[in-house]
């Protein structure tokens, strides 16, 4: 699923969706979608057959929403009191979560909506929550639902409860689906839609990497420049200082998640610090963020020289301020920058951000919980760098080890994300989702090898990908990626030692790498036309003659996953 086309998308389900294709493919929001609808009231047996024609023209992304009663027959009897047996009822939830386990193998994703009941369906009222009420058991068909699909590659669980909640009271209505069988309102149907384009865009990668915020009244309360540090609003005995605490406390959450912070600040620098190190209600410290610009120039000339420092774009990167004329000025300078409005109520401060769907995600990895250690890490190797004579010198006093695994269960999930979230120091821009990735290496003479970098000042995590296809004397490399925070560092190289040495082994002549140019990938162009490989300009493509080995830097150690450092 490339970033930059339409995403096919199929609608499964046992009602009219026409109403959400509509809002999919005609919203504003990204990416483009090209929806087409099922046959309605057909899914257990679209789901059941390989043949359908609704999989023929392979769709990037199922969608299948169904009411509870479409699905599992028993359910029916619940609604109408006749105490059906509990274990046929788990039962046919465990047939439907099969059947789409099953399904999932024919596209890149699978989402699937929980099951909702009308706000207007009182059950038994108080006792609807128990055993014998209709909520109680949907509660669990639901929690049997998640149960069954965790786990699943491709296959993605959303709450439908957030869209009836968005569309209030008349979510649900019965003249809709008697007139056309639609259950739902066009609101729910609208929120439905923009929670899957956020899904497609977290399957791709496109995620916010890094929140700059602003100080004085967006993260504390006054000018500390004004008031002094003691004299802010933040925390104790006061709903605005409260408000204020449970602000940096999502934002901290954030950075748990492994979103970067730094801060832009019109402010003297020392004061803005005292501030930040001594204030007692303080949630966020220094250590939090990755990066600062404290003085009083332009905020946008500011951002550009911090994002530029961390090597990000600014598509990735969330301004926050709760002054308009600054936030008119960023959103001016940089159109692909997120600035959104904020709100002027301080109290609604933390509930706007964790609304925001530019930070939804698939998984967390133990990479993004350590990316701001990482960060920190980097800054301490570049302060080196300005202590050594040579670039030689440097990289040689980083005592870099990487470690070569191929691809498993265990590193599928980082190296897909790694795939998925890489423009930079990538070959092909190739997207793939797990299921795809892992089928992809499964099949004919193919390998995919993920690399681990550490140095003395850390452990960079999982940070590299290469893949190669041997065909008869040809291996091609298909995938050569790696992030930015490591290369220039001549990891790039051990990338390429390790793809010439295994086609060597599997008999291949000559090694392969053809570039395919996008808006973002010039560095990887850049370092396989200074890599020794020669070079054709048809594409270009590179090759290697594989009767001689590709040694990787002397000065890096490399490890095989037997944990053993290389001869």
């Amino acid at each position: 699923m490339a970033p930059t086309s339409a995403r096919s998308v199929l609608l499964l389900s046992d009602f009219n969706l026409a109403n959400l294709a509509g809002y999919l493919d005609n919203g504003p929001d990204l990416p483009a979608t090209a929806s087409r609808l099922a046959p309605f009231g057909q899914v257990l047996s679209i789901l059941q057959d390989d043949d359908h024609e609704a999989w023929r023209k392979r769709p990037d992304v199922a969608v299948v929403w169904t009411r509870p009663e479409g699905v599992v027959a028993s359910f029916r009897s619940v609604v109408g009191f006749e105490s059906p047996s509990p274990g046929r009822l788990l039962s046919e939830v465990d047939e439907y979560a099969e059947a789409l386990r099953r399904a999932s193998g024919r596209v890149s994703a699978m989402l699937v909506p929980t099951w909702e009941l009308p706000g207007w369906r009182r059950g038994l009222g108080i006792g609807d929550l128990g055993s014998s009420g209709i909520g109680g058991v949907l509660v669990e068909m639901n929690l049997r639902l998640l149960q069954r699909l965790r786990g699943t590659p491709g296959i993605f669980a959303l709450s439908m409860a957030a869209w009836t909640e968005a569309a209030g009271p008349a979510a649900f209505n019965p003249k809709l689906w008697y007139m056309s069988k639609t259950p739902f309102a066009g609101s729910v149907f609208k929120a439905a839609a923009a929670d899957i384009k956020a899904a497609l865009r977290a399957l791709s990668g496109e995620v916010t990497k890094l929140i700059v915020l602003d100080l004085d009244d967006t993260l504390w309360g006054g000018v500390v420049g004004d008031v002094g540090w003691q004299n802010l609003r933040l925390g104790g005995h006061d709903p605005i200082g409260e408000a204020y605490v449970d602000f940096q406390s999502e934002l901290k959450a954030l950075k748990n998640r492994g979103v970067l912070l730094a801060l832009v600040s019109k402010n003297s620098e020392s004061v803005a610090l005292e501030a930040i190190q001594k204030h007692p209600e303080m949630v966020l410290r220094l250590d939090d963020f990755v990066g600062w610009r404290i003085n009083w120039e332009d905020k946008a000339g500011n951002i550009a020289s911090l994002v530029d420092e961390l090597n990000l774009g600014m598509q990735s990167v969330l301004f926050i301020d709760d002054n308009p004329a600054e936030r008119g000025r960023v959103r001016e300078v940089f159109p692909d920058m997120l600035v959104p409005d904020w709100p002027a109520d301080r109290m609604l401060y933390a509930k706007t951000l964790v609304s925001l769907p530019c930070f939804d995600t698939v998984a967390i990895s133990n990479e993004d919980r350590r990316r701001t250690g990482m960060y920190d890490a980097e800054q301490r190797r570049e302060s080196i760098r300005t202590t050594v004579g040579s670039l030689d010198e440097w990289l040689r006093s980083l005592q870099l080890v990487v470690t070569v695994e191929e691809l498993a269960e265990a590193n599928l999930k980082r190296a897909t994300q790694l795939l998925n979230k890489t423009n930079q120091m990538n070959l092909t821009t190739r997207r793939l989702s797990e299921p795809d990735l892992w089928q992809w290496v499964k099949a004919g003479r193919r390998k995919l090898w993920a690399f681990r970098v550490k140095d003395r000042f850390g452990d960079s995590g999982l940070t590299g990908l290469v893949s190669v296809e041997c065909e008869e004397e040809i291996a091609y490399v298909r995938d050569f990626v790696l992030s930015c925070r490591v290369f220039g560092r001549q990891v790039e190289r051990v990338l390429l030692h390790v793809a010439a040495k295994a086609a060597c082994s599997a008999g291949s002549r000559t090694l392969v790498a053809a570039y395919t140019p996008t808006d973002k990938n010039r560095p990887c162009l850049d370092f396989f036309s200074s890599s020794g490989l020669i070079r054709s300009d048809a594409c270009p493509v590179f090759r290697w003659d594989l009767s001689r080995a590709y040694p990787p830097p002397d000065f890096i150690t490399v490890v095989g996953q037997d944990g053993h450092a290389e001869d």
